[in-house]
């Protein structure tokens, strides 16, 4: 796990070493500043040597500065170091998530993926800084500390030993405690951001339904889980200060009892002496310091074992040794495709499916809710992999052609359509990054959008809100179109992608298919028979399988589930859920 996480450090190496380096050279000051101190009182004040003093107190101010300059400069480094590991590690994590296919994606919940990209890069950041700083500087000075008070006195500076063990056995208590319920409130953490990003998404759905009270009651809850075990956490942590807090002044008591007797046999100076009071409480500080370092630690190692999880991650799909960089055509074939979400031995969503497409047909796939359709089309773009079988585009197989390139030649207007934050243009300008104005409007003129954008004050400047919150949803449906089409795309899949729009408009978008992009391979997933009723052959989906394929003309003699659907919805039926 460190050796992964350390990956990220990249240019920030020199200020990583720099911060440690720095810091000892302050621990160096700092120890020496208590051995002066002997001198100047023992040689210089008690000796009546006021040369000595002056002396002595020049160097004493010209080590406290320079380890305040130190300490100062380790400070910025370290500062530096572990704000660009944070940063790095971040933009590692999320490249990774770039690279996951919607299997990958499905492991991870969103809300999951914010916190670890978020809170647990956070902790992991707090972390590194007081492994660079502290984890240096405690046992650094607790050594010199040490070996300066046994140099002065053996006997007092074999007291500290003696508190060694009862640290050690409260840490190893501590740690191995309080480590799984950080591991639980973390999860709890994603929890919570997944109640919040459905109570903000669906913010119009609660205020409808008058849910406000329900959503407040189940953040509630899981607020008061966290709370639960993060003063479970903190109750165990807080043993800590009050078990240093009794070693340190055990130590100082036992070091001023024993001195003074030393002092008095003359063994021991009282320079000596204040000395090794200020040795023992830096080797107390130290001993303090590391323990803080320790209650890091185990809040981090949870973090650092999610992060670990996101960047080791490695996506289903892969490109194959030498990919294809190119399609010939938009022809499709399916060849006894298998699917299922969970991989091989999981429930079949697709089951022994055989189909072929010529390249610049027009074809409907209809279906009632649960049948896969839209399973079936996501397996075109690859965006998950065939469970057995093979789908060839353009005569080879989609494993076998490079990952962008294929994207590039297949677009999706999916189910759920999104727009981002921004202008209309740079919308668009997804499909084409460098599209002219000219061929902005001339998509969103097929898309049959551009009447409505004419209608806004700023047209395509029109400031698009997150998630598209300011525009309806068939306008949303319409944009979404014209930004697949910017694509010049040689596969067009519209999954339920007119639902939202008038029967008019639908029939002037295929309108516009048929008389602009003739040679696009044109898949269209719809409730409505009118939708796909001229296409060049239609499948009829059902149970994961298909039921079956052909035109409009055919099916209605020959199938009795399309002809029940269609006579149901010519007579003022539903939708193909809703036969007669």
């Amino acid at each position: 796990m460190i050796k992964r996480l350390a990956k990220s450090v990249r240019q920030y190496k020199t200020v990583t070493l720099l911060a440690p380096l720095l810091m000892i050279g302050e621990v160096v000051m700092e120890t020496l500043i208590p051995l002066l101190m002997a001198g100047l009182i023992d040689s210089g004040i008690n000796a009546g040597d006021m040369g000595y003093v002056w002396r002595t107190g020049l160097i004493l101010l010209a080590a406290a500065f320079a380890a305040m300059l130190i300490g100062a400069g380790s400070g910025a480094c370290a500062a530096k170091a572990s704000a660009g590991f944070a940063r790095n590690l971040r933009r590692d994590m999320y490249y990774n998530i770039q690279t996951f296919s919607f299997s990958n994606i499905d492991k991870f919940s969103t809300s999951s993926l914010v916190t670890r990209l978020t809170t647990d890069v956070m902790n992991v950041q707090n972390a590194f800084q007081m492994i660079i700083r502290m984890a240096v500087r405690a046992p650094v000075m607790l050594i010199l500390s040490f070996f300066m008070a046994f140099s002065l006195s053996p006997p007092l500076s074999m007291i500290f030993l003696g508190a060694l063990p009862v640290l050690a056995l409260g840490l190893f208590y501590i740690m191995s405690s309080v480590h799984p319920i950080f591991v639980r409130v973390f999860k709890t953490y994603d929890r919570l951001n997944k109640v919040v990003q459905e109570n903000l998404r669906g913010i119009r759905v609660v205020k409808s339904y008058v849910r406000e009270e329900f959503e407040e009651d189940k953040f509630k809850g899981i607020s008061g889980e966290i709370f639960a075990d993060f003063t479970r956490a903190e109750k165990r942590l807080a043993f800590n200060a009050p078990l240093m807090q009794f070693c340190m002044y055990c130590c100082l008591l036992l070091i001023a009892w024993i001195g003074a007797r030393l002092i008095v046999s003359r063994t021991l100076t009282t320079g000596e002496l204040m000395s090794m009071f200020t040795y023992s409480m830096q080797i107390l500080m130290s001993l303090m310091m590391l323990s803080m370092v320790f209650v890091m630690l185990i809040i981090s190692r949870a973090s650092a074992e999610r992060i670990v999880e996101v960047l080791n991650e490695i996506s289903d799909l892969a490109n194959a040794p030498e990919p294809l960089r190119a399609v010939r055509d938009g022809s499709i074939e399916f060849k006894d495709v298998n699917f299922s979400y969970a991989g091989n031995g999981g429930k079949l969503c697709l089951s022994g499916v055989n189909l072929e497409i010529r390249s610049g047909e027009t074809v409907g796939i209809l279906g009632g809710t649960g049948s896969s359709k839209t399973t079936l089309v996501q397996l075109i773009p690859r965006l998950y992999d065939a469970t057995s079988g093979s789908i060839l585009i353009g005569g080879s197989d989609v494993r076998d052609i490079d990952i962008e390139t294929l994207r590039d030649e297949v677009a999706v207007v999916l189910q759920k359509n999104v727009l981002f934050s921004g202008t209309i243009k740079e919308n668009l300008r997804w499909g084409n990054p460098d599209a002219t104005d000219e061929e902005l409007i001339r998509v969103c003129k097929l898309a049959q959008a551009d009447e409505f954008i004419q209608g806004f004050p700023d047209k395509y400047d029109t400031y698009i809100e997150q998630g598209g919150a300011n525009v309806s949803g068939g306008q949303k449906q319409r944009l979404c179109i014209a930004r697949a089409l910017l694509k010049k795309p040689k596969i067009l899949i519209l999954d339920d992608s007119t639902s939202a729009v008038d029967t008019r408009t639908d029939a002037l978008i295929r309108k516009a298919f048929r008389e602009e992009i003739p040679r696009t391979t044109k898949l269209i997933i719809a409730q409505r028979v009118a939708s796909v009723q001229d296409a060049d052959k239609i499948v009829v989906m059902d149970a994961g399988g298909i039921h079956a394929v052909g035109t409009h003309d055919e099916l209605s003699r020959n199938d009795p589930i399309y002809r029940e659907v269609y006579n149901s919805q010519t007579k003022g039926g539903g939708d193909f859920d809703q036969a007669g």
